[in-house]
């Protein structure tokens, strides 16, 4: 494999599940502040002044001051995490107040609204380094894209990472069909067309079908083909947050959606046959890719065209080599069986063990 993966995944400091203290009197904000942490999954600790026993305070992972409450915290234990909260216009003496007891920040509301459900969720989910991101295109149609992308979350489970497949071609028959689990129950796209705010990653984990020792989020077999980039986004940024290895099949035109899908790839994997029509195809997949993809490499699949090699592919396209995807001629038998792809321990699984070994140590993925 070609170069190093320049990772996307921010740390986020490890954080308790427990949710914020929160410290008002002021009805109307307590209203606001209760409904963003239900919008984040928390249940808040709610006091009209400082606790008394002083591992309220200190012991809480984040503390919401409300502006009129300020005044009664004067004297508290300094710590990390205390954000002053109010509604409405800024107070002039509201900096003054934040100083005295030692907030990081002063929040105004209905203004820093998603802000703050994201520093809650944050808090609550207890999210560390996020999950290394690959996706998956095909150069031309049927050029085993699909099929990778199963392998390589197939192999990454089975090694024990926590992982999730995300279907991002709406007509591509369902990636749970791939796996065999298309009865399996558990929530599909179409579920999460409308999500537009953050999605909460454990909720999303434990409410998608689990195949493999994986999670899957695939089509049903409706008539919705379109995954609005807001839901995108969301959902694809929740599972991010969960951490191990997410695995993208994506489709080969990039519209909204799907530019959304690859703005947040760590490293995507572009699928080319060894024909010259094939090498054609999987150019103009690149340029558009490559608009939004800054790391894109080529897994060659034989057989070859006369003179053509792996090389040459990758030196056609202009972009760095993966690897070659090998022939594995058990392949279709196992899939009749039911068998996902990967699963045996062939050439395929082999391939794929080799790219995780090698990506995740580029990565420095835990």
């Amino acid at each position: 494999m070609a170069g190093s993966i320049t990772s996307k995944r921010d740390p986020v400091v490890e954080g308790r599940r427990d949710g914020p203290l929160i410290v008002t009197e002021d009805l109307e904000l307590l209203d606001d502040l209760l409904r963003l942490c239900a919008a984040a999954g928390a249940e808040p600790d709610v006091h009209h002044r400082l606790p008394e026993h002083g591992d309220g305070w200190e012991g809480a992972p984040l503390v919401l001051v409300g502006d009129d409450a300020a005044a009664r915290c004067r004297g508290a234990t300094r710590r990390r995490g205390v954000l002053l909260v109010g509604r409405g216009q800024d107070d002039p003496d509201v900096w003054r107040h934040a100083v005295e007891i030692g907030a990081d920040c002063v929040l105004r509301l209905p203004d820093a609204e998603g802000w703050l459900v994201d520093r809650i969720a944050d808090v609550v989910e207890g999210v560390g380094e996020q999950a290394l991101t690959v996706g998956v295109i095909g150069g031309r149609g049927g050029a085993g894209a699909s099929t990778l992308a199963c392998a390589l979350a197939v192999t990454a489970a089975r090694s024990g990472r926590r992982t999730m497949l995300v279907d991002g071609d709406p007509l591509g028959g369902g990636i749970d069909v791939l796996l065999g689990g298309e009865r399996a129950e558990g929530r599909r796209w179409p579920d999460f067309a409308a999500s537009k705010g953050r999605v909460a990653g454990g909720a999303l984990e434990e409410s998608l079908p689990e195949l493999h020792r994986l999670r899957v989020l695939s089509w049903d077999r409706g008539d919705s083909v379109v995954v609005p980039p807001e839901a995108m986004r969301s959902v694809l940024a929740a599972a991010r947050r969960r951490g191990g290895v997410v695995v993208v099949d994506l489709p080969r035109r990039v519209d909204e959606g799907v530019a959304e899908a690859l703005a947040q790839l760590d490293v995507g994997l572009l699928v080319v046959p060894g024909e010259l029509r094939a090498v054609a195809a999987a150019n103009r997949v690149a340029s558009l890719a490559g608009m939004v993809l800054q790391d894109l490499r080529v897994v060659t699949r034989g057989p070859y065209a006369a003179g053509l090699d792996d090389r040459w592919v990758a030196a056609a396209l202009g972009l760095p080599l993966a690897g070659e995807l090998p022939w594995e001629p058990a392949l279709s038998a196992a899939l009749d069986t039911g068998a996902p792809p990967g699963a045996a321990r062939g050439p395929l699984a082999r391939f794929c063990t080799a790219f995780w070994d090698r990506a995740l140590a580029e990565g420095a993925v835990s």
